[in-house]
């Protein structure tokens, strides 16, 4: 599962504001003369957005953590295969709205599985498959979703679990410094898209 190209994630809480940054990050690509994919998880494929409105039917509130944990991967599996290893194949620049840190952090963190049966699972979806960058926006909980509304099968969970899935993406960004850039979407947006083009001039050139 080798690449040529560079895989770039997005990820945080509900409310976090990723589709803003996202647009802006794909735009300073593009200009760059970049290809682009722009993706989201669960997501992104016909199976995987099939798995998606699953997982976020707010009907479903009996599904087991582990069941959760299975078809958030098995979605991940498909458009691994299907979407990001072709596109990265050929040179592209993939963006993913989430990835396997908030796998890490919704059902690890969040809902208490062990972060090693995670990445056992994980490494049979992905392969070697990593990201090269990931910008996680941290929220304010509160706020956050107050932002977003609580629609969905997650966002309608307790603040209890959304306050350990924010504290799981901070500690992963904590182990994993030279990867994940954390940014306090309390700052002035514009402010924040600065520092994500900061660092994609870094990678990429001004």
């Amino acid at each position: 599962m080798r690449k040529n190209g560079f895989f770039i994630t997005f990820e945080g809480a509900e409310g976090s504001g990723k589709s803003t940054q996202i647009k802006n990050a794909v735009t300073f690509l593009k200009k760059k003369g970049r290809s682009v994919l722009m993706l989201r998880e669960p997501g992104g494929t016909r199976i995987s957005e099939h798995i998606r409105a699953i997982l976020l039917d707010k009907k479903l509130k009996e599904m087991d953590p582990v069941t959760e944990l299975l078809l958030y991967c098995a979605a991940r599996a498909q458009i691994v295969r299907e979407k990001i290893l072709p596109a990265l194949k050929k040179g592209k620049v993939v963006i993913c709205d989430r990835f396997e840190d908030s796998t890490r952090a919704y059902q690890g963190f969040g809902r208490g599985i062990p972060l090693e049966a995670i990445e056992r699972i994980g490494r049979l979806v992905r392969g070697d498959l990593k990201p090269d960058l990931t910008f996680v926006l941290d929220v304010d909980i509160t706020k956050g979703l107050a932002r977003g509304g609580r629609h969905d099968r997650i966002e309608r969970e307790a603040l209890s679990f959304h306050h350990r899935v924010r504290r799981g993406f901070l500690a992963l960004a904590k182990k994993n410094p030279r990867r994940m850039v954390v940014l306090d979407t309390g700052k002035p947006l514009e402010s924040v898209s600065r520092k994500v083009r900061e660092r994609l001039e870094r990678v990429f050139g001004k």
